[in-house]
């Protein structure tokens, strides 16, 4: 009992170092302040947010760290390069020292990687502690990492609502503090103990209450107004410690169930969790008994040949049936990786889809100044922190759902791959400042909710014992897209540019239109990508789901 409260101490840690490492979120914030002192182009200064998505591709040596280092260490390897990376350049922005430009790039890169090993170190410990609610805990914590922005904005207007220069203070300083608060959880991380059908069922309500409590702090970030701001940053940071009340209700539910349940228990009840009809079926399928005519045949390769009494042939046949994945969970090394069509189909996906979410936020401060709405920045940053959040929230549904209404998890990815092209049409569209509301409230929405299933999707696709090499090898289409769209809208911006006081500033409608019609096609392609991996995938989905279904019953 007490090695189940001490599991999700471990939780509330995770989601604490998640909340307050999203740190690259809040880039808009003072980019324009950097640009300043700097005095760089819009090109150069896309360069710095493409360095600080850059230190994400060097992720993978976290897992090498941990290969010879305990977590903790690693924890605080992290919040150290955080500290130097961000606190160096609050001394530039300060103008109490001076930096040439490669090296602050430098340090972009630094502070982007810190948030890679804080990710690597949370991805562990629920590896770890929630090995049949992996999916459940990783999409639950990585959600808190898209509200950070929304929690630094709240806490900069607490502070000192006029200075730009303090999100990198408490970029520096705040993961570090964190770091220190999730230690002694850390440290007594309770051992591996076999798992059983009731401990199960426990872990789905506690989850189930921890995401009520996700939702109601999404909602009250979203909607604290910006007077009052020390007020309301107090109630988040209590919304975030109610929390740990849960080990609380693990005993008292413990308690009750072996005290007090038996004695008022009805003697003659039962619970059907499936017929004998459906329990025939599952039985035939797992002992393959059962008649098809369609055939499967699986090489040394892992590809899947169809026979069906049919030849069939055409491209849309091969796009669909060659080389698809048989079963979930099958463990792939890096050159099988790469040998597959079906992880370019979700690496595209991501790369047109999530990456251009990210591209967006960083550009969300430029973006609101070409249109005359620098004093809505702040509002914008919150708008896109939260909806992440929600996004990333939504990305339980598949677990949450999978009883009433199943559907591929490639499949819920393509479906959230919608609102981008929508968003990018409604910005292209007009200039009006609740069409850049909606905008990138939807997507915040659709980047959260990659962002956070990708872990598990890459996971079931690709094998669980290989997901922290390949999820790196993913993640790196996160620089890739930096640089290439974040290159497309500064050379359109800078094309668009007048000189004033000292450096090139947009503005009007014609800065960022070529951009968002560019992003907006794109992102279809991304879309389209997705939906060929749905297609693609849907029978491993299937299969695998039929199993557990069985094995459950």
């Amino acid at each position: 009992m007490a090695g189940q409260s001490r599991k999700w101490m471990i939780l509330m840690a995770s989601i604490w170092i998640q909340a307050f490492t999203g740190t690259n979120f809040d880039f808009s914030a003072y980019s324009s302040e950097l640009k300043k002192v700097l005095q760089v182009s819009q090109v150069e200064l896309n360069y710095l947010a493409t360095a600080s998505d850059l230190g994400k591709a060097f992720g993978w040596s976290s897992g090498l760290a941990l290969v010879y280092f305990p977590l903790w260490i690693v924890m605080f390897i992290a919040a150290f390069m955080g500290f130097f990376g961000y606190g160096l350049q609050w001394l530039l922005i300060r103008r109490i020292i001076t930096l040439p430009y490669f090296l602050v790039f430098l340090l972009c890169l630094l502070a982007g990687c810190s948030i890679s090993w804080f990710n690597t170190v949370c991805f562990v410990l629920c590896i770890q502690n929630f090995p049949r609610s992996r999916p459940l805990a990783i999409s639950l914590t990585v959600s808190f990492n898209g509200v950070s922005a929304a929690l630094y904005n709240l806490a900069a207007k607490a502070i000192n609502p006029s200075s730009y220069d303090l999100y990198l203070l408490l970029n520096a300083s705040v993961p570090l503090f964190t770091s220190i608060a999730a230690l002694i959880p850390i440290l007594r991380q309770p051992p591996i103990s076999p798992l059983h059908s009731d401990i199960t069922r426990h872990d789905h309500f506690i989850f189930i209450v921890l995401n009520i409590f996700a939702v109601i702090t999404g909602l009250y970030l979203l909607l604290a107004p910006s007077n009052h701001a020390k007020l309301f940053f107090s109630g988040a940071i209590v919304l975030l410690i109610l929390p740990l009340g849960i080990p609380g209700m693990v005993y008292g539910r413990n308690w009750f169930k072996h005290a007090i349940y038996p004695k008022i228990l009805v003697k003659g009840s039962s619970f059907v969790f499936a017929d004998a009809d459906d329990l025939d079926l599952c039985k035939e399928l797992l002992d393959g008994n059962h008649d098809t005519t369609v055939v499967v045949h699986n090489d040394d390769n892992g590809i899947e040949n169809v026979q069906d009494g049919t030849t069939r042939k055409g491209c849309w046949e091969m796009m669909i049936k060659s080389d698809r994945l048989v079963m979930l969970e099958e463990e792939h090394d890096t050159k099988r990786l790469l040998c597959r069509i079906d992880f370019w189909l979700y690496y595209f996906a991501y790369f047109c889809g999530g990456t251009i979410g990210l591209v967006y936020s960083n550009n969300l401060g430029q973006i609101a100044q070409s249109l005359g709405l620098s004093s809505s920045t702040s509002t914008l940053i919150t708008l896109y922190s939260s909806f992440s959040f929600f996004g990333r929230l939504l990305s339980a549904a598949p677990d949450f759902l999978r009883m009433k209404l199943y559907l591929a998890r490639t499949g819920w990815l393509a479906i959230a791959l919608v609102p981008t092209p929508l968003a990018l049409l409604v910005l292209s569209m007009t200039e009006a400042e609740v069409a850049l509301q909606i905008g990138t409230s939807l997507i915040g929405l659709s980047s959260g909710f990659i962002f956070s299933a990708a872990v598990s999707i890459t996971s079931e696709l690709f094998g669980p014992r290989s997901v922290g090499v390949n999820h790196n090898i993913l993640i790196t289409n996160i620089p890739v897209g930096s640089l290439v769209y974040g290159l497309l809208s500064a050379l359109v911006y800078d094309a668009n540019a007048v000189s004033y006081r000292g450096s090139l500033v947009c503005m009007g409608r014609e800065c960022y239109f070529v951009t968002f019609v560019w992003w907006g096609c794109v992102s279809v392609l991304g879309l389209f990508s997705s939906v060929l991996l749905f297609l693609r995938t849907r029978r491993a989905y299937d299969r695998f789901e039929r199993n557990r279904a069985c094995l459950v019953s």
